[in-house]
């Protein structure tokens, strides 16, 4: 039997959802960045302390990345997909923080 994340009609519904974009703080190692010879632009980044920094926009009371353009659950895209930070790699549609970011923004678990 298939697990939940596994099901998840992932690349339909990512490009729709945006929940998981303007749920988190997106903290990461400066070398991610363009100027430690990553490729997330420095100008969408903060410092935070030391070899930390974090997307800009992530540290609001709603949080919402600078790198995500469109309007939540209808149609979105990441500005930076191809350089984004390994936080935002790593984290997996239908996971458990997809589903609590989903939640947050009201949307339903996934497709039908």
């Amino acid at each position: 039997m298939a697990t939940y994340v596994e099901s998840f009609p992932a690349a339909g519904e990512c490009v729709r959802c945006g929940a998981c974009c303007a749920a988190w703080r997106v903290d990461f190692h400066w070398s991610e960045c363009a100027s430690g010879a990553g490729g997330v632009p420095d100008g969408l980044t903060e410092s935070v302390c030391g070899a930390t920094v974090r997307m800009r926009g992530t540290d609001h009371a709603s949080p919402r990345c600078a790198a995500l353009q469109g309007t939540i659950g209808q149609s979105v895209r990441c500005a930076i997909y191809e350089f984004r930070p390994a936080p935002c790699v790593e984290l997996q549609a239908g996971s458990d923080a997809c589903l609590r970011a989903r939640r947050r923004h009201g949307l339903p678990a996934g497709t039908d």
